[in-house]
């Protein structure tokens, strides 16, 4: 076979080759993108997207790899194409033909947006999703929301991020020069509402934000679609072409339209003009398509206390005389804004008005001249650090501060005193703890303009007998002002040591289980159980030699789908067990615990055990399972040696939780989710399991501290090795993946043409090839193909031939 030298064309021409296509320009031109994390993020937007009538695209950082699937055997990559398969069906429903994969890995649920940009890579996957942007020129985005808020999945919260920082990056030149030509996003939202919403027509305007400032706007589902059906009813069947994911089973949408809500979209960000009083699809859209002139107005500094100005810089690229309109008792002066002397804390829109009637706002904060803050949670700290920096101060709050407490038991609390005023500042900080909460008396500060100081309070739970699951707010009360917090109540127990070795039998024999039996029924997640007898559990634990056992008695009067021995991991579809440690109490996330999950029955005979979304996950070296079916339930005993968790247990705060999942069906479905530490997305969240004393335990001398690093399943499918993806690039002239462009190849009467060293993944009509390619031509697969093609510096190109 004969070679092309690279990049010289008449070596080509001689030699007789098909010399290499030159590279065609992006032919994608949308008005909307969502971006989101995995296939079906978009769903519940599918009613909007539809009725705008615009050219709208969806970005999925994920292929959904990590996910279950209720429709087959597949998992990973071929998960992935399956996945892939299912989302550009429901789409399609909505009038969207364009999916971009970032190619990034679906690993597990998390809660942890940290651990997400540890997997996923911060610069490489941000210029990827700019690329995108860069590519389509969208005028809208859609994404997620980017808070840690309680059960919000890590990934959601690091995809709604890429899309904030994409934003500003996009229209930066200077920012990923080689990611083509900026664009400027006109309008960035989040979807959903925070706050209390209605039904029917009227959902539009009659809602109320949580946040007063919020800019919220509502779009109706009950509009009638091309085909008569409700949006609604389109948006629903679409959702059921998730089957994997257990979706093909969802009911039909209400066919009342007085029951028929709508879909929430709350603005982050704005470069155009818009008006709030307008409601629906053209508040919505409105200054963005069309995209008429750009208006933005940008305080100098985001927090001030009572009495504090502030300046509003307006730009525009519009004519006309501009006037500034603050809050009832705000003054203006010209471009000056000054706070009221007794402005209440709290967020306040300064509106920018245009004569010709456009507007936008600037948003500021009041804040006590001194503040108190409790401790943030490290991911939450993490955040507003986040927010702050990418230029986005009003959400670095978005998450109550909040803190555990064992149940009956005490915790020390930092806080954190900051003088926000321009002049010094005295007094004393106390806490206005809730029913049930004591500790602490006033501590005294001296404070020059802008300096901090921290003070510790002890904090004891009074009342064992709050629930978990809740918050429990309260204030921190310093002389010139008031802020709120939380505090959340965690179950507690003690571990004893066994008194007999437990046998690994399915039941509880004598001096086995000496201590307290702990109520496993409280639900976290799905429906509420029908009564005890449709879903409840009690759970109990020991230790002997080095060992944790725990015996687990499930009342359950529907039996689920049985699953095989190779689908332990999911066991979130069916009926299950898990048990979770946390061997210091204080990881962030899961990848430093250890989570087991146990199938009861499989369709193999006998109980399965694996470990999920944890340190190492994968089969359970060491434990031992026994399961045993009763009248009405079953029983699953387990002994899991403590060498086996990541790190020496730490035996006064040994982080533990015992969760039940409930299936009443067939389908691979979970309906109900019950356990001891009880909070939405708590099997995630080890900071909210519950806490163990090991009675009398002492790990060994030399047994590591530190966990190791985690071992986080990242095989995900590429681009160039999906033909749904392949086709759409070749239609619109991008390389697969969002990455940068290979040179051009091409396939023709069996060969392919590259003047680029690299590996060819080829779809011939006898299935998939992996082919070397050499400068030049390389020999295909005989008949019709798809070619993916990435050269050696990880760029892309499609060729069909």
């Amino acid at each position: 076979m004969r070679t092309l030298v690279a990049g010289v064309l008449g070596a080509a021409l001689v030699a007789g080759l098909a010399p290499p296509v030159a590279a065609a320009e992006s032919r994608a031109d949308l008005d909307v993108l969502f971006v989101g994390a995995h296939p079906d993020d978009e769903a519940s937007t599918l009613s909007t997207i539809g009725q705008l009538g615009l050219d709208a695209g969806v970005v999925t950082v994920t292929r959904g790899e990590g996910g279950g699937n209720a429709v087959g055997p597949e998992e990973g990559p071929e998960l992935g194409l399956l996945r892939e398969a299912e989302e550009r069906k429901a789409v399609g429903r909505a009038g969207i033909t364009d999916v971009f994969n970032l190619d990034r890995a679906d690993f597990y649920y998390t809660v942890s947006s940290p651990l997400t940009e540890q997997a996923w890579g911060h610069q490489a996957t941000l210029e990827k999703l700019v690329r995108v942007v860069r590519q389509t020129r969208p005028e809208i985005v859609f994404t997620m929301d980017p808070a840690p808020s309680p059960g919000n999945h890590g990934n959601h919260q690091y995809a709604a991020r890429l899309a904030f920082e994409a934003y500003a990056a996009a229209a930066d030149p200077a920012r990923f020069p080689d990611a083509g030509k900026p664009w400027a996003v006109a309008k960035l939202f989040t979807t959903g509402l925070d706050g209390e919403r209605s039904t029917g027509p009227d959902c539009v305007s009659a809602f109320t934000p949580a946040e007063p400032t919020d800019r919220v706007w509502g779009v109706w589902a009950g509009n009638r679609g091309p085909d008569g059906k409700t949006w609604a009813q389109i948006e629903r069947e679409a959702q059921r072409e998730y089957a994997s994911q257990g979706w093909a089973g969802f009911p039909d949408a209400p066919t009342d339209p007085a029951a028929i809500g709508c879909d929430y979209f709350t603005l982050a960000a704005s470069r155009v003009p818009y008006r709030p009083e307008v409601r629906g699809i053209d508040g919505l859209l409105g200054g963005a398509v069309p995209m008429d002139g750009t208006l933005t107005a940008t305080a100098d500094r985001y927090r001030l206390t009572p009495g504090e100005r502030v300046r509003i810089d307006v730009q525009s690229s519009k004519p006309g005389e501009i006037a500034l309109t603050a809050p009832e008792g705000w003054a203006v002066d010209g471009w000056m804004v000054t706070a009221p002397a007794d402005a209440k804390p709290g967020k306040a829109r300064i509106r920018a008005a245009l004569s010709t009637g456009d507007s936008t706002e600037a948003i500021v904060e009041v804040v006590p001249p001194v503040a108190a803050t409790q401790e943030p949670l490290p991911q939450v700290a993490q955040y507003g650090d986040w927010a702050r920096q990418v230029g986005f101060p009003e959400r670095a709050d978005d998450v109550l501060p909040v803190l555990t407490v064992p149940s009956g038991g005490t915790r020390d609390i930092a806080v954190t005193v900051r003088n926000e005023s321009p002049v010094a500042q005295q007094g004393a900080v106390s806490l206005a703890l809730p029913a049930g909460f004591e500790g602490g008396e006033a501590q005294p500060y001296e404070l020059e303009a802008g300096a901090t100081k921290q003070v510790n309070f002890p904090v004891r739970n009074t009342d064992a007998t709050l629930p978990s699951g809740k918050d429990f707010p309260y204030q921190l009360v310093t002389s010139q002002g008031v802020t709120t917090a939380a505090l959340e109540v965690v179950p507690s127990t003690v571990i004893p040591q066994a008194q007999a070795v437990p046998a690994i039998d399915g039941s509880a024999g004598a001096g086995e289980y000496p201590g307290a039996v702990l109520d496993i029924s409280a639900r976290w997640e799905g429906d509420d159980c029908a009564s005890a007898a449709d879903c409840s559990g009690a759970a109990r634990l020991s230790w002997h030699d080095d060992t944790l056992y725990a015996l687990v008695e499930v009342t359950d009067d529907v039996v689920g789908t049985k699953l095989s021995t190779a689908d332990c991991k999911r066991h979130w579809r069916t009926d299950a067990v898990e048990l979770t440690f946390d061997p210091r109490g204080k990881s962030e996330n899961t990848s430093s615990t250890y989570k087991l999950a146990v199938l009861p029955s499989t369709a193999d005979g006998g109980p399965c055990a694996f470990r999920d979304a944890d340190n190492a996950q994968g089969p359970a070296p060491g434990v031992r399972v026994a399961a045993q079916p009763r009248e009405g339930g079953y029983t699953v005993e387990v002994a899991v040696p403590m060498e086996r968790l990541p790190g020496a247990v730490d035996p006064a705060a040994l982080g533990l939780n015992v969760l039940v999942y409930d299936s009443d069906t067939q389908d691979k479905t979970g309906q109900t989710r019950i356990g001891w530490s009880t909070w939405g997305g708590v099997q995630g969240d080890p900071y909210r399991w519950g806490r163990a004393t090991v009675a009398g335990y002492s790990p060994p001398p030399g047994r590591p501290v530190e966990p190791p690093e985690p071992v986080l399943p990242l095989e995900a499918l590429a681009s160039v090795d999906s033909p749904q993806t392949l086709e759409q690039s070749i239609r619109l002239g991008l390389p697969p993946g969002a990455a940068a462009p290979a040179r051009p190849i091409h396939a023709r009467d069996g060969w392919l043409y590259s003047s680029e060293k690299g590996t060819a993944s080829v779809f011939a009509e006898d299935g998939r090839h992996v082919v070397e390619v050499t400068p030049g031509r390389t020999k295909l697969p005989s008949g019709p193909v798809l070619v993916g093609f990435t050269n050696t510096h990880g760029d892309t190109a499609a060729a069909k031939g």
